[in-house]
């Protein structure tokens, strides 16, 4: 009973923030609408740290009771409910700690927006939303959170509506996403069909009954069931979670207010595909085709979309191209097995991606809305503690030891090395090659931000200091789990018997790679040692070498470089091509047949034929009707004998 309520005041307690702060404006005023939603989700985080000790240290187990039927259609029953057990505490901690520490920073970044009590209001939403989605025991109300979190990333993005950028950028991501949710949709129609429920439990207890159907997707074509759902569910995380190809929203998304980027792109939104696949992992550990497609996908976005941050220079973006890179390694974790490594690089990077992004929102404060790095420079001497914070988010990112990522993303990496999956041989040598570009993308943005000369003008300097405690308080606060949090949980997530997310997750034993990482795992510091001989961690030193030389020690040498390979420049700018490949051959292609329907469909056929024509029509024919009424006696006496011979020839006939 403990576990429930706790459950429901988590989850409403971020929306009774929102409704208040959206509703009552007036009442509450600015001040109350910032209050009543950080008390909210500060309710919702304390509820979180609860259930988290109680079901991962305490031995409490898992809860999982549905609480009414929503919705009864025939024998299909769909029901709220609350699943309540390791993974979705991991979950629910993350997405509370960072949603409250960008709900407090975001009172000194939105001070003075006329749209501050929506804002919160709108933030509030977002983090019931996302509880919904992770607390859910059915794939009904995760996709009730799913499609919540995506309509408010839409009012987020789209934030400063009077922006053409962000008005663009916000319909975009929601375009794309409802790409994805078709395949979504597709999957839950399999499920219901196969299955007949879309409850977690019932379907994992009746999997193997479904193992070996297949299904005819076209005439001698023969899908496996379970490798069909598993494929077009992961169609929806694509979306979501902005892998390749339906990565092109994300960038676009930057438009919004900075603490929207932490709160999406760090540890919410985007990560919503990763925990929907480790939640499946019952399904997708029999559907090895799907597992193949999700690690090189996965692995290929960890590489190619990282290298597109190399030529960035709105620091929001860069960190933008990194969260989609990142994802692509947590992906590929799950794409070999390795479901608890994805989820601890969730964790991990959750804390310094935040950090990041309210770092870069720091620095956008100090130099009056600034965003391009080619115009900072120098800004250390200005502004020592998001400095020190930002090159600690950038270690983490980089996986150097000792600070988080690198445990994480370091167990990532040798996860995909271990797997036999086909296409994990690809994906390792991408993951690799990722760290040298990590490293290089990062400590570029933070050379060209914080070393070298200062490149703004006398009045910015003049003004430039470091943000108030609002804002660098949950910057110092997220640097503290970014170098602690990998070494305190790296042995339970990784490497315990059981680890710390328990029956979550499944892992077919002929598939477990971490079970041949834990044989090896002799404590921490034989981690942090380890580090120094293997590939990775040599790719991350080259790639902060790399950027000292090019952005430091010879300023010069990344102009030379782009243009001896222009083309370079040109295939990352262009973004491989993906969104001129949209627009040539889907919007202008939806464009021609929406001017060809509405020209020939509606304006000729409907318009000028139906509605007018039946108008034109009824003249003509009243016209002719009238000429019929003369008024002359003798003409009604030739149609009636006309008539009457005409009915007797009828009846001779």
């Amino acid at each position: 009973m403990m576990i429930k309520n706790l459950a429901l005041l988590a989850v409403l307690s971020p929306l009774v923030g929102s409704l208040i702060a959206g509703l009552f404006r007036k009442q509450v005023g600015v001040k109350g609408a910032s209050f009543v939603t950080i008390l909210g989700v500060a309710i919702a985080f304390v509820c979180a740290l609860v259930l988290a000790d109680q079901l991962l240290f305490q031995g409490v187990a898992s809860y999982n009771h549905n609480l009414y039927t929503w919705i009864a259609s025939g024998e299909q029953l769909f029901s709220v409910g609350f699943l309540m057990d390791n993974l979705t505490v991991v979950m629910m901690v993350v997405v509370t700690f960072v949603s409250l520490l960008v709900h407090i920073y975001s009172i000194g970044y939105m001070k003075g927006d006329p749209g501050y009590q929506r804002f919160f209001s709108y933030m509030s939403l977002f983090t019931f939303a996302m509880l919904m989605l992770v607390m859910a025991n059915n794939l009904t109300q995760a996709f009730f959170g799913w499609e919540g979190v995506g309509v408010v990333s839409y009012l987020l993005i789209g934030f400063w509506f009077k922006k053409d950028s962000a008005a663009n950028g916000s319909f975009k991501a929601f375009l794309v996403n409802r790409v994805g949710d078709l395949g979504f949709v597709i999957g839950l129609a399999a499920c219901i069909n196969y299955f007949g429920t879309l409850d977690y439990n019932q379907i994992f207890q009746t999997l193997h009954e479904v193992q070996g159907q297949t299904l005819s997707v076209l005439p001698g074509l023969h899908w496996n069931v379970l490798t069909f759902i598993g494929i077009f569910i992961f169609i929806g995380c694509m979306a979501k979670s902005a892998q390749l190809p339906l990565h092109i929203w994300l960038p676009e998304s930057m438009e919004g207010p900075t603490p929207i980027s932490a709160l999406i792109h760090a540890a919410t939104m985007v990560t919503a595909g990763i925990f929907l696949v480790a939640r499946l992992s019952p399904l997708y550990e029999l559907a090895r085709p799907a597992m193949s497609l999700i690690i090189v996908l996965g692995a290929t976005g960890g590489l190619f979309l990282g290298l597109l941050a190399v030529i960035e220079n709105d620091i929001k973006r860069v960190i933008a191209y990194s969260t989609m890179s990142q994802l692509g390694y947590m992906m590929a974790a799950n794409g070999a097995s390795a479901f608890s490594a994805g989820i601890f690089h969730l964790m991990t990077h959750a804390c310094f991606k935040a950090l990041l992004f309210l770092a870069a929102g720091s620095v956008i404060i100090a130099m009056h809305h600034e965003q391009d790095m080619r115009k900072m420079g120098g800004l250390r001497r200005y502004m020592p503690i998001t400095y020190i914070t930002f090159l600690i988010g950038a270690l983490a990112l980089c996986a150097i030891p000792p600070f988080a990522g690198f445990y994480s993303k370091e167990a990532v990496i040798e996860a995909v090395h271990l797997s036999r999956i086909p296409g994990a041989e690809y994906a390792y040598v991408c993951l690799a090659l990722g760290s040298f570009v990590t490293a290089l993308y990062t400590f570029r943005a933070l050379f060209m931000t914080f070393h070298g000369k200062e490149n703004f003008d006398a009045h910015t300097r003049a003004h430039v200091k470091e943000s108030p405690k609002v804002v660098t308080w949950p910057l110092i606060l997220l640097a503290i789990p970014s170098v602690f949090l990998g070494a305190t949980f790296v042995y339970q997530f990784l490497y315990a018997t059981p680890p710390l997310l328990g029956k979550a997750i499944y892992i077919a034993p002929e598939y477990n790679v971490l079970k041949i990482m834990a044989s090896e795992y002799h404590g921490v510091f034989h981690v942090i040692s380890h580090a120094f001989v293997t590939l990775p961690f040599w790719m991350a030193v080259s790639g902060i070498f790399a950027a000292w030389l090019a952005y430091v020690f010879m300023p010069s040498l990344p102009s030379i470089f782009f243009k001896r390979f222009s083309w370079v420049a040109r295939v990352l700018e262009y973004n491989y091509g993906f969104d001129q490949f949209n627009t040539l051959f889907i919007v202008k292609l939806y464009k021609k047949a929406a001017h060809f329907f509405y020209q020939t469909a509606d304006a000729k056929l409907i318009d000028h034929f139906l509605v007018n024509g039946t108008g034109r029509r009824m003249v003509v024919l009243s016209n002719l009707s009238r000429k019929l009424q003369s008024g002359y006696l003798y003409h009604y006496v030739f149609v009636m004998i006309v008539g009457l011979l005409a009915f007797m020839m009828w009846l001779l006939l």
